[in-house]
């Protein structure tokens, strides 16, 4: 771990994180050698993830759901001004009510922000 003061050291509170988490992520390797990475529904019962997947559906019930799946190239984008829109939209995206002040200059030169260009896309939805 990268900052060892925000490792998260309680097992309870991993436990609950997990049980409460709605969208979990799994990454594998496809056989070209290319990483993927899909969310799919999980539960976290007695240490293990447990999640179910397109053999036959166990049950009478559905999940609506949309999801995007991409594949891309990542690149650290090195322009202040750059990074700046870009820290600017996340906060924006996720803090709309603002309040977040400006970006400090030493903050900034420590923070990383990848661009990913996207290569190939699909989306896949069931609504109902």
């Amino acid at each position: 771990m990268r900052v060892q003061k925000k490792q998260i050291k309680d097992p309870a509170v991993i436990s609950g994180l997990l049980s409460q988490c709605p969208v979990g992520r799994l990454a594998t390797i496809g056989a070209d050698g290319s990483p993927m990475i899909k969310p799919l529904n999980f539960v976290y019962l007695e240490g293990d993830v447990y999640f179910h997947c397109a053999r036959d559906n166990p049950c009478k019930a559905g999940y609506l759901y949309q999801s995007v799946i991409f594949k891309g190239r990542a690149l650290i984008v090195e322009e202040k001004e750059k990074k700046l829109w870009v820290l600017k939209a996340l906060m924006e995206k996720y803090q709309p009510e603002g309040g977040y002040g400006p970006f400090p200059e030493a903050k900034l030169m420590l923070t990383a922000v990848v661009r990913i260009i996207i290569d190939h896309i699909s989306g896949k939805e069931d609504l109902g």
